[in-house]
């Protein structure tokens, strides 16, 4: 199997990349307590097996999520591709701020992310979310005058609909969208995928997983953001946990994990992008990568969509003043 018959290009001005590539959010402790030795060890391994996208943000730790990856890239920052999101605004307790995607911010954002990434350019820079109160021509135009002065070397976005995707790509060549994308988080089929494809935009796919929840994960605890999270709440879990098992279920029967069962699910139904997992540890990383061994067949695809339709979850992906605030989502 040549190179070209196993990665995927993103967007028509993007690199090629292994059409999976690492989140790195959870080695920051979101989902609870985490091993700084398991994630240099899986950021290793991810390298080792031809990942070549590693995704972090300024505000996933507070800033040591970036420092983490710096350490784990220490002599092997030629082997991968850094996607960094920035503009989340935190207090000193955790506590959510707001965005600021201000021009002069983006500067200053970029600064620190490239003194704590320990790297002369980041490879892909994207706002997090929409600030409503700056154009986001003006925001773009600020990574663009990073581009030109050789601190960033593509621009993407993350969560951001059909209008803003169209005014961005107009300012400056977008490379990919992040979004989050599932089994049981299809919204983008309805107009976003259709844009991209039209501006020959590519896509970095996260929460395949839906955070865990289709692998059968749950909430560590009061640090686990997805305790707020109303996919895992009480009064969802009954029906959610049923989901789950028959989706674990259908896995099963024919030999994969449902870890593995989601990707492929993701892969088939959108092979031009790519599927953005959050492995913790090694295992859990090899696991992910062995869905690009086992696709699943049309049939098989017909069938699960069938089982899991695309309303079949109860609960949204985020809590109700967060999903008011998603531009991906007017």
């Amino acid at each position: 199997m040549t190179r070209s018959d196993r990665t995927i290009r993103l967007g028509t001005t993007g690199p090629e990349i292994l059409p999976i590539a690492l989140g790195c959010m959870g080695f920051s402790g979101m989902y609870g307590p985490s091993s700084e030795a398991d994630a240099v060890a899986t950021v290793h391994a991810a390298l080792e097996r031809g990942v070549g996208l590693l995704d972090t943000g300024d505000f996933y730790g507070m800033g040591t999520n970036e420092m983490l990856v710096r350490r784990a890239l220490e002599g092997r920052r030629e082997r991968v591709l850094l996607s960094v999101k920035f503009g989340a605004l935190r207090g000193p307790d955790g506590q959510w701020l707001g965005v600021d995607n201000r021009p002069a911010a983006v500067k200053n954002f970029a600064a620190y992310s490239l003194r704590r990434l320990g790297v002369e350019a980041i490879d892909i820079y994207r706002p997090a979310r929409l600030d409503p109160s700056v154009p986001i021509e003006d925001t773009i135009g600020a990574i663009a005058d990073l581009v030109r002065a050789g601190y960033v070397r593509h621009i993407g976005l993350s969560e951001v609909g059909v209008d803003t995707i169209r005014r961005a790509h107009a300012v400056h060549p977008i490379v990919d969208l992040q979004i989050e994308y599932s089994i049981v988080s299809r919204a983008p089929e309805q107009r976003i995928f259709g844009v991209l494809d039209e501006l020959g935009i590519g896509a970095t796919l996260y929460g395949v997983l839906s955070r865990g929840l289709l692998s059968g994960s749950k909430p560590t605890g009061p640090t686990d953001f997805r305790s707020w999270l109303p996919r895992f709440a009480a009064d969802n879990r009954p029906h959610n946990d049923e989901l789950v098992q028959r989706f674990a279920q259908f896995a099963a029967a024919r030999g994969h994990s449902a870890a593995q069962l989601a990707i492929a699910w993701v892969r088939a139904k959108q092979p031009r992008y790519a599927a953005l997992v959050g492995a913790r540890t090694p295992a859990q990383l090899e696991d992910s990568l062995a869905a690009l061994a086992q696709p699943l067949t049309a049939a098989e695809l017909a069938e699960l969509d069938a089982l899991v339709p695309a309303d079949a979850i109860a609960g949204t992906r985020y809590g109700g003043d967060q999903m008011a605030h998603l531009d991906s989502e007017r």
